[in-house]
């Protein structure tokens, strides 16, 4: 259940364990059709939750001090990479051969830059912003969620990337999904 008076951190935190728990569901999936459609939830997801990031966190860390530069820098590398590893597992599909290989790939990358937000992030956001502006800023994760992708599109981790490039693949995106929902897939 989300709460109203969710910072941003917390409701990054919350969907870093329900990232966890999609990989777990995935590795105890007991049939294809389930397996495929929580590895859907995990691209919708993963897709929506970086490009909130890249739009509203990062920028709002890389104004905390000088040494924040880096650290967003390692992040948006950390995001290429996941997001270069979800395209190729979507167009792979579950049930091809190497699957499972990248999947245990994407997930020890996306775990290990949750981690890193956690620990190195996040405590910047505490440490340099008020509760009340930790709050407006949940509530504009939530905004950009609504309207972002919902797959992985690797070239566009800036924020002025996601803001040129985010609306026009959303539209496709969702178009997809709408259709892929028809059509049970």
């Amino acid at each position: 259940m989300v709460e109203n008076n969710e910072d941003v951190i917390e409701l990054l935190q919350r969907q870093h364990r329900e990232i966890r728990e999609l990989f777990t569901q995935l590795d105890t999936a007991e049939d294809d059709d389930q397996r495929r459609k929580v590895f859907h939830s995990l691209v919708r997801l993963l897709a929506v939750h970086e490009t909130a990031e890249e739009e509203v966190v990062h920028p709002e860390i890389r104004d905390l001090e000088p040494a924040a530069e880096s650290v967003v820098e390692a992040r948006l590398g950390e995001e290429r990479r996941a997001k270069e590893l979800l395209t190729t597992l979507e167009k792979m599909g579950p049930d091809a051969d190497g699957f499972d290989t990248l999947l245990v790939q994407l997930r020890d990358d996306v775990l290990a830059h949750a981690e890193h937000e956690e620990r190195e992030e996040f405590p910047m956001l505490r440490a340099h912003r008020p509760p009340e502006r930790l709050r407006a800023l949940a509530a504009t994760v939530r905004l950009a969620e609504a309207v972002a992708p919902t797959r992985a599109h690797p070239g566009a981790e800036s924020a002025k990337a996601n803001l040129l490039l985010g609306p026009p693949a959303a539209i496709i995106d969702r178009a997809r999904d709408a259709i892929r929902a028809v059509l049970g897939r």
